[in-house]
């Protein structure tokens, strides 16, 4: 059962009509992640071919410095989820992600090719991205009935990931515009990042609740209690099937490698292969959510590495056309099942005034069981050949899938009445 239904203090109440809307709230935070991704994804787009064909580097050097900042990105939620805990500081907390964001791309137009400069611009995005997502889904989790959280959170992500498709499109026309320069799409990506963060000061609440219900308390000001997510049982079987099942995600480039390897295609199509995820996950991310408010997010998460599994089976064929499809469409249903699903399904185990570090936590578990078992697949990759790490991985994911269905409580996790808060 929901908490809405089982009346934990701090829920937000059930309003008239709630399952019909989507918050406002979760529009305007979706209006602000699709222009930041644009941008954040113009510079995306472009920086393999500037750091790599502009400037020179290596694609050890550059795999090193994106490799090491997007470790620190899962770190760095941490930190986010805490500080807009504090005193219920979502907004703010949020908006200097996003700030700090939408200024890197400032640096990369000041940096002038020097690659200290590049790299302490780098830093700063994904420092920006990670002090960001935890609050931003704690403001989408605290805005609405949590009978309704997997659609809002679908279409939250089917919004970000219009921006996504959109950002390397406006790099190439402004490339195209522009006779390839570069400095004019770190300076429109930092034009359209402010205009992402002037969005969420104007349209995203202070203090996220429905406009009819009375405002959700997330934290007094004196004494605020500290609640730890991790003292919550349920929330621990959701931290942990996720991150079993994260170590057994081989993570996207990879599949795509092997996609191009079968068919001997073109190295410059390996750009295009992400395209087709990332649309099949903007058609199915809002039908996905209400599913899975439905019939339970438990199964459609789960469902979603079924589907994970599959592309890793298929690949284990002969690689056809056909199989590209295949794999390239289960891909997106993963993200589709799996993405917003988890955030709604942890997020009736959180209290409102722990929601962000709750999610921090999760977010930061899974990211880093991802790392793992990405570094593991290459190992098995470069020991054994790519077709017996495949097997190998395949027959990991199985077994994650099995022990996940034990480990993850039944649909949305019940709440803990007897919870201890941290003092």
């Amino acid at each position: 059962m929901y908490l809405a239904a089982n009346g934990r203090p701090d829920a937000p109440p059930r309003t008239p009509g709630a399952r019909r809307r989507v918050p406002a709230t979760v529009l305007a935070l979706g209006a602000v992640s699709l222009v930041t991704d644009v941008s954040s994804e113009m510079v995306t787009a472009v920086l393999p071919l500037y750091l790599v064909l502009g400037l020179g580097l290596t694609p050890l050097q550059f795999g090193f410095l994106d490799g090491m900042f997007n470790g620190a990105t899962a770190l760095v939620r941490l930190l986010g989820g805490r500080l807009a805990d504090r005193r219920g500081h979502h907004k703010r907390v949020a908006g200097a992600g996003y700030l700090l964001s939408a200024l890197s791309r400032l640096g990369l137009l000041l940096a002038g090719g020097a690659t200290g400069a590049i790299a302490a611009a780098l830093a700063a995005d994904r420092l920006g991205k990670g002090i960001r997502t935890a609050p931003r889904d704690a403001l989408i989790s605290l805005s609405g009935p949590t009978e309704t959280l997997g659609r809002s959170f679908g279409v939250h992500r089917a919004m970000d990931t219009t921006g996504a498709l959109l950002g390397p499109l406006a790099a190439f026309a402004v490339l195209w515009a522009t006779a390839d320069a570069y400095d004019a799409v770190f300076a429109v990506s930092f034009c359209t990042g402010l205009l992402g963060v002037l969005l969420l000061v104007v349209y995203v609440p202070a203090a996220p609740g429905p406009a009819t219900a009375p405002p959700t308390p997330i934290a007094p000001r004196a004494a605020p209690p500290r609640p730890s997510a991790l003292r919550d049982p349920a929330f621990r079987r959701v931290l942990y099937a996720s991150a079993v099942l994260g170590a057994t995600t081989i993570g996207d480039s990879f599949l795509y490698l092997l996609l191009l390897r079968g068919l001997d295609l073109p190295p410059a199509l390996f750009t295009l292969l992400p395209l087709g995820p990332a649309a099949v996950y903007l058609l199915l991310a809002v039908p996905a959510g209400r599913i899975a408010d439905r019939t339970g997010r438990r199964t459609a998460f789960l469902t979603g590495h079924a589907a994970l599994l599959g592309a890793y089976l298929l690949l284990l064929a002969p690689v056809s056309p056909p199989t590209v499809v295949g794999v390239l469409a289960l891909l997106g249903v993963f993200y589709a099942a799996t993405d917003g699903v988890l955030m709604a399904l942890a997020a009736p185990a959180l209290p409102a005034a722990g929601r962000a570090g709750g999610f921090a936590v999760l977010q930061t578990g899974q990211a880093l069981a991802r790392l793992l078992g990405a570094a593991g697949f290459g190992a098995a990759w470069t020991l054994w050949g790519a077709r017996p790490a495949l097997w190998a991985a395949a027959l990991a994911l199985a077994g994650a899938l099995a022990a996940a269905s034990r480990l993850m409580p039944a649909d949305a996790p019940a709440p803990s009445p007897t919870a201890p808060e941290a003092p």
